[in-house]
């Protein structure tokens, strides 16, 4: 039994990007565990210790997405995994689901796939789609509690975020889910974990390890800018009393035509 967990480094939500006249990216102060992939994580750890499974955390990038990874491990997955060659390194939503496909197929016995609910960088959740397609798995997007997981009988029961409301869904394991935000309260790493991850010894597979060709990339990213400056002006709406900027207020916008 088995969990697999997949995370990446992204930027700080509160970084200040900026790119140069060269099209070189600044990730403000640098890079740290994808916000949405806290909660999988955690979650991860929280199946493992309830259920006895084994629970390994994933990425695919160059050296820079092991910090993400020694996270993980130091909030209690038992081992990493990094997915990587130089095939990869322009690679697109396809070509990083069919590496994490073929990753979770080495392994053999897994039985969940947790994702954050998106990448913070790129804003996207097709590839938590894309994986469930390749490997032929149900995909559960959008959990907001896990109700029941039978790992033995190889089941699966969450409640997820539709549209109209709440919606209660089953399924056979294995399977891949998509979890947001407030399913649970993030983990934090222990001193003892922090010591463990720093030793720990993480793997790379790249298409060799796998046997498989990663493919060519159905998209190209093009360039990085910036965005353009945004101006404007403000003006103070003046009056004696509410009433009276109020109406003022009121009369400048029929004068600007906005109402």
């Amino acid at each position: 039994m088995h969990v697999v967990v997949l995370t990446k480094s992204t930027p700080d939500d509160n970084a200040k990007i900026t790119v140069d006249g060269s099209g070189k990216v600044t990730w403000g102060e640098g890079l740290v565990i994808n916000s949405w992939d806290e909660y999988a994580v955690t979650e991860a750890v929280l199946l493992k210790e309830a259920h006895n499974v084994q629970a390994t955390v994933m990425t695919v990038g160059t050296e820079e997405q092991n910090e993400a990874l020694k996270q993980a491990l130091a909030i209690g997955c038992d081992q990493a995994i990094r997915i990587w060659d130089d095939t990869l390194a322009t690679y697109d939503s396809l070509q990083y689901s069919r590496a994490v496909a073929a990753a979770i197929q080495k392994l053999e016995d897994v039985d969940l796939i947790l994702f954050g609910k998106e990448f913070m960088d790129s804003y996207t959740d097709q590839h938590i789609y894309q994986v469930g397609r390749y490997l032929g798995w149900t995909v559960l997007a959008s959990m907001k509690k896990l109700l029941d997981v039978n790992f033995a009988a190889k089941t699966i029961k969450i409640s997820r975020m539709v549209e109209q409301g709440m919606q209660v869904v089953s399924s056979k394991l294995p399977a891949v889910v998509g979890l947001f935000d407030d399913i649970n309260e993030p983990k934090y790493p222990s001193f003892v974990g922090i010591r463990k991850a720093s030793k720990a010894q993480i793997p790379v597979w790249g298409a060799a390890e796998l046997g498989i060709d990663f493919g060519s990339i159905g998209t190209k990213l093009i360039e990085y800018s910036n965005l353009p400056e945004r101006a404007g002006t403000v003006e103070l709406i003046e009056g004696e009393t509410a009433a009276e900027k109020a109406a003022a207020l009121v009369d400048k916008l029929q004068e600007n035509k906005i109402l």
